[in-house]
C-alpha cells in the first residue's frame, strides 16, 4: 500500500501547469532532430568533397594509405560518387534533404541527371522538391501483355495443362471432339494429343495434304 504524502492531495496537482513546459519540450526536441539531420547531410558532401580532393591531389599510393589508416578501403566509392554528381552545389544547398536520399541520387546519377540538373535552377532546395522531381522523372513502366499460358500448377509442385473453353457459333469443333468420343472410345484428352501430334508432324514437313501428292 502506497504511503500518502502529508499535505499534498491530487486536487492539488493541475496537470495543466505542465502543458506549456511540454510543449516547449516537444519544440525543442523536433527542432534539435531537424537539425541534426541537416548537419548530417551537410557533413556527408563535405566529406566527399574533401575525399575526392584528396584522391585529385595525393599519389596513388598516398591516397591508399589514407584509406588504409582510417580503413576506408572500398567505402570510398560511394562518396565520390557523391562528390562527383554534386559538384556544382554546396553542402549547404541540401540542408534540407535527408542524407539517403543523397545516396539515393548519387547512386543512379546516371538515371537521375535530370533532376540533379534541375535543382541546379532552385535558389531552395528541400526535401519536398527534390521528391516531386523524382516522382516526376520516374516513367511508369508499360504494362507487358499477359502470355496465355494452358499450365496450371498442382499442390505436389507438379502441373498439367488445362485448355481454355473454345467458343465458336458453328460449334463444330465440340460437335466434331464429341462424335469421336462416341464412335471411338475415346477420352477428349487422347484424341486432342493425337491431333496435336499429328499438327507437329505437319509442321515439320512429316505429313501433307493428299491433294499436295499430284
Amino acid at each position: 500500500m502506497m504511503t500518502p504524502i502529508q499535505g499534498v492531495t491530487a486536487t492539488q496537482i493541475n496537470s495543466h501547469q505542465f502543458e506549456p513546459y511540454a510543449q516547449e519540450d516537444a519544440d525543442t526536441t523536433a527542432e534539435f532532430s531537424f537539425q541534426t539531420i541537416a548537419d548530417v547531410t551537410k557533413t556527408i558532401l563535405r566529406h566527399a568533397f574533401w575525399l575526392a580532393e584528396q584522391k585529385h591531389n595525393l599519389s596513388l599510393k598516398e591516397y591508399k594509405k589514407l584509406l588504409l589508416n582510417y580503413g576506408w578501403q572500398g567505402e570510398e566509392k560511394k562518396y565520390l560518387k557523391i562528390a562527383a554528381t554534386f559538384g556544382k552545389f554546396e553542402p549547404q544547398d541540401f540542408a534540407h534533404v535527408e542524407p539517403r536520399t543523397i545516396y539515393q541520387l548519387a547512386e543512379r546519377n546516371k538515371q537521375y541527371q535530370k533532376v540533379i540538373d534541375k535543382l541546379l535552377d532552385f535558389s531552395v532546395i528541400n526535401q519536398e522538391t527534390v521528391r516531386t522531381l523524382i516522382q516526376k522523372q520516374r516513367t511508369p513502366r508499360a504494362a507487358r501483355p499477359k502470355k496465355p499460358s494452358i499450365w496450371r500448377r498442382l499442390k505436389n509442385g507438379g502441373r498439367y495443362c488445362q485448355i481454355p473453353p473454345i467458343h465458336e457459333a458453328s460449334e463444330q469443333t465440340g460437335t466434331t471432339l464429341q462424335k469421336m468420343m462416341d464412335e471411338e472410345g475415346l477420352t477428349a484428352q487422347q484424341i486432342v494429343a493425337e491431333a496435336i501430334a499429328l499438327r507437329q508432324a505437319y509442321k515439320e514437313g512429316q505429313l501433307v495434304f493428299a491433294e499436295q501428292r499430284n
